[in-house]
């Protein structure tokens, strides 16, 4: 029993660790850190590097600057685009420091499963928050990035605590996302067809070459 309940705590730790990254990947070192410093959960020894207070102060200091960054229509969708470089593969080593001490395959195995689950969180957070850019009002945009906060925090503490209960709902995110993906990408095509279509509108049309006026030719003398 105790070896089950070992594999369930690991896989919700993995899962969870690289899911969180991907929507918000500061809050996710902040929330795991001080957990671990303050002793209310034991971190892998690979992640043990994540209760060192400049670690916990650094992403405490980003995160103050995502929480504003993050609620700014159209800024925050510039940000979310240079987070494709940084939350995926911080997914990618969170999930696997997460297996604890354990052979290299399974490292491995567990770094390529964290990419894809980050890749896929953040794709659905930058894709939604193109399509919720559309509306000028900022409510939208406030409302997303407060639910996106309250989803991390909430599952990270559900990971911990009850692992059984956020691998259903994992696997419910993942069904989910297979069905939204989709709809995403088509809505964010739709929205960057009709923006170079109004771009390309304002561009003043050029008359045929035959059809431009020529200068008179000015009487000789």
């Amino acid at each position: 029993m105790d070896a089950y309940q070992q594999l369930i705590t690991t896989l919700a730790l993995t899962m969870g660790t690289a899911w969180a990254a991907g929507i918000n990947l500061y809050a996710t070192i902040a929330v795991l850190g001080t957990l671990g410093l303050t002793g209310n959960v034991v971190l892998p020894e690979q992640l043990l590097i994540l209760q060192n207070p400049t670690v916990i102060g650094a992403a405490a200091l980003m995160y103050l600057v995502e929480f504003f960054v993050d609620k700014t229509p159209g800024v925050d969708t510039g940000w979310d685009a240079i987070h494709s470089f940084i939350r995926i593969p911080a997914g990618v080593l969170l999930a696997a420091g997460a297996v604890g001490e354990v052979n290299p395959a399974m490292v491995i195995a567990a770094g390529i499963l964290g990419g894809g689950i980050a890749t896929t969180t953040h794709t659905i957070k930058a894709g939604s928050r193109v399509l919720i850019n559309t509306s000028p009002e900022p409510v939208s945009n406030w409302t997303a990035s407060v639910l996106e906060d309250v989803a991390v925090i909430g599952g990270i503490w559900t990971m911990l605590h009850y692992p059984l209960a956020f691998l259903v709902f994992f696997a419910v995110f993942i069904l989910v996302a297979i069905w939204i993906l989709p709809q995403l990408w088509s809505g964010v095509q739709t929205v960057f067809r009709t923006l170079t279509g109004f771009f390309s509108d304002k561009t003043p049309p050029t008359l045929p070459e035959e059809t431009r006026p020529t200068p008179k030719e000015l009487p000789l003398a």
